[in-house]
């Protein structure tokens, strides 16, 4: 089993993927980074469905979130990690350009670890 620790990175902008891995990269621990771009492929990453069926069973050590994301939105993402038994654990950051109050009370209100604009 890899030993490396996985950070799931959920975001949909291209520039803020690179801003992201460029900052992780420069951490000396950062492992390994896994990037998806929308609800939906974060859902079936966590839940090993789809293209992710045949992933390792391992989980990850920290969610970087985007609180827009198509599809599926990164605040209903939060709350389904937060509702399962075995991924209520994992750490989420919620990463966003919104300075709108309410995604950053939702967030917390959802189980958000930290909210980064």
């Amino acid at each position: 089993m890899n030993t490396t620790p996985t950070i799931l990175l959920c975001e949909d902008s291209e520039i803020d993927v690179e801003l992201t891995l460029n900052a992780l990269a420069q951490l000396r621990e950062a492992g390994q980074v896994d990037v998806v771009r929308d609800g939906v492929e974060a859902l079936d990453y966590l839940y090993r469905r789809g293209g992710y069926a045949g992933r390792v069973p391992e989980t990850p050590l920290l969610v970087l979130l985007d609180v827009k994301m198509p599809r599926v939105d990164g605040l209903e993402v939060l709350r389904t990690i937060k509702k399962d038994p075995q991924l209520k654990s994992i750490p989420v950051v919620m990463l966003t350009s919104s300075r709108h109050e309410i995604d950053l009370l939702e967030s917390y209100d959802s189980g958000a670890n930290a909210y980064v604009v």
